[in-house]
């Protein structure tokens, strides 16, 4: 009955380990893009754009080189319109909004130096939930403003993901 006890862990680690290496779980690759992409441009209907910034930082990160002001014949990254909207979930007795719903979407296209699609233009939407009670103005827009800088990260990354799908298919690119 000892032996059973001190094997009985180990033989529960074992076991673990395998189901997780039957699953089919493995870790994202980084990022892949060509080496013959060149420099990238992002450009974006808001020359104040967070996301813009944060999507050149990931590509920067990625490896992409990111092009300098004024330089022409390079890739570009073209944010089209990014659109924030807190639309009200659910209401109170009173008629007062208890409960939103945070949405962010974002319109994006990517073309290479020749100017043929990459990615081709799409939206992207993220949408999340948040309790904002109306005697707490204050608690509210801080969570408000979090959640925001959170759906700008989670829109960085699917941007991203969407690039890299393209560059790891290259039967997915668009034809023209």
């Amino acid at each position: 009955m000892r032996i059973l006890r001190s094997v009985f862990p180990s033989l529960a680690l074992v076991a673990l380990v395998l189901t997780l290496s039957a699953c089919g779980f493995h870790l994202r690759n980084a990022l892949t893009l060509p080496a013959d992409l060149g420099p990238v441009d992002i450009v974006s209907s808001d020359p104040y754009s967070r996301l813009a910034r944060s999507v050149e930082r990931a590509l920067a990160a990625a490896g992409a080189e990111i092009a300098e002001p004024g330089v022409t014949d390079v890739a570009t990254l073209n944010i089209q319109s990014e659109r924030w909207a807190a639309l009200p979930a659910s209401l109170d007795a009173q008629g007062r909004a208890l409960e939103y719903t945070l949405r962010y979407a974002v319109v994006f296209s990517m073309r290479d130096a020749d100017g043929r699609a990459i990615v081709p233009q799409q939206a992207i939407e993220l949408s999340r939930d948040y309790l904002a009670p109306p005697t707490d103005t204050i608690g509210a827009d801080s969570e408000r403003e979090l959640l925001s800088r959170e759906l700008e990260r989670e829109m960085t990354a699917s941007i991203i993901r969407r690039i890299d799908a393209v560059f790891r298919n290259p039967q997915q690119r668009p034809l023209e």
